[in-house]
């Protein structure tokens, strides 16, 4: 008796954890419909509003507005940012810091302000020195 109530709980939650999915799914897909349509308006309006009076453009409809975006989209991109040629998801190796040359150690920088109160001034004055030196 106990196998059958423990699968009969299994089945039950299993149902109810795909309905729930179903459910989100559904809610979802209708939510993007709805941003769809009022990105459309969004744009028909802000076209009606802008173009006519700035550029002496014809006012467009809904579905003109949503060729508009739509085109726009096809033309400048559809907005993933990874630029020319790059890939978000790809990660270089660790080594690959290792290899570039560009790539400098600036732990060492710290003592910078100190050596130059040390030793920097007198340096300078001695290669400035060389320098008038070599020329005369």
């Amino acid at each position: 008796m106990d196998y059958k109530e423990n699968t009969k709980k299994q089945v039950e939650s299993k149902t109810t954890e795909y309905v729930s999915k179903g459910v989100k799914v559904f809610f979802f897909i209708l939510l993007g419909i709805g941003i769809a349509f009022l990105v459309g308006y969004i744009v028909m309006r802000l076209w009606n509003w802008l173009m006519p009076e700035l550029f002496d453009l014809p006012t467009v409809t809904y579905w003109q507005a949503v060729g508009v975006l739509v085109f726009a989209k096809i033309i400048f991109g559809f907005g993933g940012g990874d630029g020319p040629g790059g890939n978000k998801k790809s990660k270089k190796s660790p080594r690959m810091g290792s290899c570039n040359p560009l790539r400098r150690d600036f732990s060492e920088w710290k003592h910078y302000d100190e050596f130059w109160k040390e030793e920097g001034e007198q340096a300078y004055n001695k290669y400035i020195q060389r320098l008038k030196e070599e020329k005369s």
